[in-house]
């Protein structure tokens, strides 16, 4: 790696986030949640313990010793929220959640466990500090200074070392292992759409869109409805508000189930709306195969399933098209087949509760698309057009 290189740092940033998520499990749901205010995560219960969290994603082997920068930057940190609550009287404790191990016969030994003593901790502190030459950890002992033994014996009892702490690839890991109420292998895209959510909450806080902290209970709730998802009537649902990428162009575009629109006269903006369901429909279809959500062969009898309620409509409506009917007949047979398949068909579910519409308007497109030649067709003599140019073609 270069010696120019941010990757530990960067790996730093997205950590944060993610840890403060794998803790925010645990916590119970009055609890609200600071990102980056007094701390890289803060934790705030509802009877105003506060719990702040300084994160660390350091080097593979890296150690805390004695005069580590990170722990000392902490405590300058920790300071100004013990002494401005209260001191004594406060109710912070302040947590290192690090990567990093504590080297053997360093004081710190002392802070990762819960039950030392708050006055061995000052001293082992003090001792540290006397043989420390930096002008950081000069400035850091001068704010030291002016804390009573008795405050600072309690404000180092307050301190706790979380040495090994996951590394931000295991967390995933961690976090699924708690997704018990899912499916083994549904569990790794729950906590991808989980994380996504999470991110996106706390990108508004940081950036200010967002006012208010967040809430345990939010990401409880969160929890709770996408896993609902993943039940085994039901299936996540994640494009109804995507569209595809470019300019949607009704009068250009040359894919085969727009052809069949094109056929029928149907505006540019029916025909618009079908490209979108065709795409929402194409890639959600897609995320539940990447994440193996589709039971062997189900997508194949949905498919069938829509092909034979397409086929009993198409019989009623096309009963009287005859050889001699003209194009105008067909056009109006056409319409009220594809007006079916659009706005009547809601009760054709591939799960139970997978009632978004846009799947099964966009698998009819899927499904008018096929070539050499699509299993539905909305023009009663579309087929026979397509003969055409294949015998033109050959």
């Amino acid at each position: 790696m270069s010696q120019f290189s941010a990757a530990e740092q960067g790996l730093g940033y997205i950590f944060q986030p993610r840890l403060a998520l794998l803790q925010a499990l645990d916590y119970p749901e009055d609890c609200l949640v600071y990102m980056e205010r007094n701390d890289d995560v803060e934790f705030v219960e509802q009877g105003g313990r506060i719990s702040l969290g300084s994160v660390k994603h350091k080097a593979e082997g890296d150690r805390l010793s004695d005069l580590s920068i990170d722990f000392w930057k902490s405590v300058r940190i920790w300071l100004v929220t013990f002494k401005g609550t209260g001191r004594t009287a406060s109710k912070a404790q302040f947590q290192l959640l690090t990567t990093s191990e504590i080297s053997g016969g360093s004081f710190l030994e002392q802070f990762a466990e819960h039950d030392a003593d708050g006055f061995n901790r000052a001293q082992g502190a003090a001792a540290a500090l006397k043989n420390s030459r930096s002008e950081l950890i000069a400035k850091i002992k001068d704010e030291l200074a002016d804390l009573t033994a008795e405050e600072a014996s309690d404000f180092y009892s307050r301190i706790t070392i979380f040495p090994q702490t996951p590394r931000i690839g295991d967390i995933p890991g961690l976090i699924s292992r708690r997704l018990i109420t899912v499916r083994k292998e549904s569990r790794a895209d729950l906590f991808q759409r989980l994380e996504g959510w999470w991110i996106d909450l706390v990108i508004q806080t940081l950036t200010g869109v967002r006012k208010e902290p967040i809430k345990v209970q939010e990401l409880h709730d969160r929890l709770a409805v996408l896993a609902d998802d993943y039940k085994l009537d039901s299936l996540p649902i994640e494009f109804s508000d995507k569209f595809p990428e470019g300019d949607i162009d009704a009068n250009t575009d040359p894919r085969r189930f727009v052809e069949q629109l094109r056929a029928l006269n149907l505006p540019a903006e029916r025909i618009r709306y079908a490209i979108i369901d065709y795409y929402r429909a194409f890639e959600q279809r897609s995320s539940w195969a990447r994440a193996t959500l589709i039971v062997s062969g189900e997508i194949e009898r949905y498919e069938d399933k829509l092909v034979e309620e397409w086929g009993r409509y198409k019989a009623v409506v096309c009963e009287n098209i005859t050889e001699e009917s003209k194009d105008e007949t067909c056009v109006v047979a056409g319409r009220e087949l594809y007006n079916w398949a659009e706005r009547s068909t809601g009760q054709l579910r591939i799960r139970e509760r997978v009632a978004e519409q846009y799947v099964v308007r966009g698998t009819f497109h899927i499904l008018a698309n096929g070539s050499p030649e699509p299993r539905i067709h909305w023009h009663p003599r579309f087929l026979q057009q397509i003969a055409k140019i294949l015998e033109v073609a050959a």
